[in-house]
């Protein structure tokens, strides 16, 4: 039953998506930015790689101009929040919960997703979130996984797991509240299921590198969860380090190296 999987990447802190996505035919562009603007594209420089003679890509993202010319990559640009807030916190959970400027909104926009389109025959893996705790995009009613790790998702006893989750299965097996019971028998269910389907099985393809550190681990695992088939449909991830300032800079700079 594997369905199509969305996988949305959250760039902590406001990727500049104008030193990203260059709008290298306005002229208003290089005179807002004297010092870090991009080069529009040229072969005698380090330029913009040009998407379709009025935008392109930064020169870090030369792996993307190839999908993007075998029309497997689309860029919905100039897209953001309506909102005015120069608070970054702001703008973030604004972006997360899809209603710029009513912070009293509950739930995120994934999760609204997924409460308006119930599958009755979810697993416990239809959403996932790679971290240890939930991102604002995915709280809400629909049921959803914070999986930091999916080699270590268990309970943490060290040499004596077994008897903990025999003794935790057996204290919520007597507890009263159906809430809380069923809630920890869904979570038995999914570590259960889980270990079963064995992810980490999967092996990257030949010639696929994923970057190092938290962020490559997760796009890693994934992969992993999809090739797995338990039913993903939503997955998360996010990646810090776009809040650059003064040290943004163009070619070169914090931007250029994160992309």
């Amino acid at each position: 039953r594997r369905k199509k999987v969305l996988i949305t990447v959250f760039q902590r802190g406001g990727m500049d998506g104008l030193n990203t996505v260059v709008p290298f035919g306005e002229k208003g562009y290089y005179s807002s930015r004297p010092t870090i603007a991009i080069p529009a594209p040229s072969s005698k420089r380090e330029s913009a790689l040009d998407l379709n003679g009025f935008f392109g890509l930064h020169p870090a993202l030369k792996p993307l101009h190839g999908l993007y010319q075998r029309q497997e990559l689309a860029i919905i640009h100039a897209a953001g929040s309506p909102h005015s807030t120069r608070s970054h916190f702001d703008a973030q959970d604004f972006m997360e919960s899809a209603a710029p400027g009513a912070k009293n909104t509950s739930d995120g926009w994934l999760n609204r997703y997924l409460q308006h389109n119930p599958d009755p025959e979810a697993t416990s893996f239809r959403s996932v979130a790679m971290g240890t705790t939930l991102p604002r995009s995915l709280k809400g009613e629909a049921p959803t996984i914070a999986l930091g790790n999916i080699d270590s998702f268990d309970l943490r006893a060290g040499s004596l797991q077994q008897q903990a989750r025999s003794a935790y299965q057996t204290l919520y097996d007597q507890e009263t509240n159906s809430l809380l019971s069923g809630t920890a028998q869904e979570m038995f269910q999914a570590i259960d299921f889980l270990k079963e389907a064995n992810p980490a099985q999967y092996r990257p393809a030949e010639g696929v590198e994923y970057p190092r550190g938290r962020f490559g681990q997760s796009l890693r695992q994934v992969a992993q969860l999809i090739k797995a088939d338990i039913g993903l449909e939503v997955a998360f991830l996010d990646i810090n380090g776009w809040d650059h300032h003064v040290n943004e800079g163009g070619i070169t700079g914090q931007l250029n190296n994160r992309l």
